[in-house]
């Protein structure tokens, strides 16, 4: 199974699979980066994939938008995604770690998004989560991003 990101009907992005022995929805995983977006103001990998890097201001565009910036992000989900899975999926689950907020925090030290908090890490986590389960469990859907209002939902 595959998944293909659409935005006004042209594909973003490579297809996805799991990359796994099993199925186990990491091909979803895109979400995530949608939830950073939406409630930390922060995603490489949604700039990249939407075409909207920061071109006109070359440090930027290395530094914030860059190779390494995207590895960061994608360090961050796995990270998470392992820990989640260890955690149904962070169904149900109010609150995340100390110490894995605390490292996400270390990893984005001398990134833009370094001005977040724990507590909106946390967020984006968990409404990521939250739409993650949904589209997972219907296997599909289309998610909606809200930048100004800080909001990521699953549209019926």
């Amino acid at each position: 199974m595959r998944v293909i990101i659409t935005k006004d009907e042209d594909v973003v992005g490579d297809p996805l699979t799991d990359n796994a022995r099993e199925d186990d929805g990491y091909r979803f995983h895109d979400v995530f980066h949608l939830s950073y977006a939406a409630i930390l103001g922060w995603s490489p990998i949604i700039r990249t994939l939407l075409k909207v890097k920061r071109k006109s201001e070359p440090t930027t565009d290395e530094v914030e938008d860059g190779a390494r910036a995207k590895i960061i992000e994608e360090m961050i989900s796995t990270l998470v995604y392992t820990y989640a899975r260890q955690h149904n999926y962070l169904d149900g689950i109010p609150r995340l770690d100390y110490h894995l907020l605390k490292t996400i925090q270390a990893l984005v030290a001398d990134r833009e998004v370094r001005v977040r908090s724990l507590a909106d890490w946390e967020q984006a986590i968990l409404t990521g989560y939250e739409v993650w389960r949904k589209v997972r469990d219907r296997h599909g859907g289309t998610v909606r991003v809200d930048l100004f209002q800080r909001r990521l939902e699953l549209l019926d």
